[in-house]
């Protein structure tokens, strides 16, 4: 029998729902033992930007930095 653990969804670009940054668009980063995603401190202005930051070196760099912070929590 194989040993199963839920894998996390993987980093996703949503609409922020602050009303002072309205139609902008944020990177959520699900984390594990946490029941809401860690939100990346940057705005975009399109959703398309956002998602190309996610597979950007920067951004691959930034959500593995919050992946190992919350491991060390």
């Amino acid at each position: 029998m194989k040993n199963k653990t839920p894998k996390l969804p993987p980093p996703y670009a949503a609409e922020t729902k602050d009303v002072r940054l309205a139609g902008t668009f944020e990177v959520l980063v699900p984390v594990p033992e946490r029941n809401k995603p860690h939100r990346v401190p940057l705005q975009f202005p399109t959703l398309q930007a956002a998602e190309a930051w996610i597979h950007s070196p920067d951004g691959k760099d930034a959500i593995s930095d919050i992946l190992k912070d919350a491991q060390k929590k």
